[in-house]
């Protein structure tokens, strides 16, 4: 896809999870709609992936470590056809397949259960491991929320990652500096986070996690780099592109309601229009 064809299908991704959201009646919004251009340009540009062998050997895995951001996943498998879209508006409900985090035994294209945050790191750096020791040339992204950096575990598997060079791991920050109760900064800082990767002998590059021509650069240059994992730390806007959800914490885990969804609707449509006159 060229880039506003990535922007397009950004905008329809955060669609879906407002869309979704607003169905469940619970969920996360603010952290979904910050990381939908990374998992945008992950799933329609970066990994090989094919919905019709979603367990091919050779497939790029994918572990979305903040998991509570489910509805950003889920709108972009069922975009790129693992289920029908109607599935989405299912999201939460009881015995369906789309629950509040993922579950790799209930949904197509989930490559791993996710929820404990801190834990889906060093599931994607075993994933990671495992492609070296059988000699297979699969890659492994993982996301990552800058609050979920304060858990000691996402450093132990950083550690280890490191130690053993694993050139085919891609950690994803999404940096949009706010979690439940407010400003990373504030609560525990994790900052400067690209140092604290360097220091774990990790490449780290720092961008625009909205930008999509940052986005593929960074992407690129990570799969150049050789003798050690990638870090990108892709600064993000919580809420973005929903005007009254924009740099919010209190749209951390909050559903509109009915005419908060109107609006945040009508706020994507403005920017989808705007995006077809490009």
């Amino acid at each position: 896809m060229n880039k506003l064809e990535l922007q397009k299908c950004a905008n329809q991704l955060r669609k879906h999870i407002v869309t979704s959201l607003h169905a469940a009646k619970c969920g996360h919004p603010g952290g979904s709609l910050s990381a939908a251009d990374i998992v945008t340009y992950l799933y329609f540009e970066e990994m090989n992936i094919d919905p019709k062998a979603p367990d091919k050997p050779d497939r790029d895995r994918f572990v979305l470590s903040k998991g509570h951001v489910a509805p950003a996943l889920y709108g972009a498998l069922a975009m790129k056809g693992y289920f029908p879209e109607e599935e989405l508006v299912k999201l939460r409900k009881t015995g369906e397949m789309l629950q509040g985090h993922p579950d790799m035994k209930g949904t197509p294209g989930v490559d791993m259960s996710a929820g404990s945050l801190g834990q889906g790191i060093s599931v994607a750096v075993g994933m990671a491991l495992s492609a070296k020791l059988s000699e297979e040339d699969y890659r492994v992204y993982t996301l990552l929320g800058d609050g979920e950096i304060q858990e000691g575990q996402v450093w132990e598997a950083a550690m280890f990652a490191g130690h053993k060079r694993l050139d085919n791991l891609v950690v994803i920050v999404d940096n949009n500096d706010l979690q439940i109760d407010g400003s990373v900064a504030d609560v525990c800082s994790p900052y400067p986070i690209v140092d604290k990767f360097k220091a774990f002998n990790f490449h780290v590059i720092d961008v625009d996690g909205h930008d999509f021509d940052a986005l593929d650069a960074a992407f690129k240059e990570a799969r150049e780099t050789k003798g050690m994992p990638t870090a990108i730390i892709a600064k993000t806007i919580k809420g973005k592109d929903v005007s009254f959800m924009e740099n919010q914490a209190s749209w951390h885990g909050a559903a509109p309601n009915d005419e908060q969804y109107e609006t945040a609707m009508a706020d994507l449509e403005k920017v989808g229009e705007a995006l077809c006159q490009k």
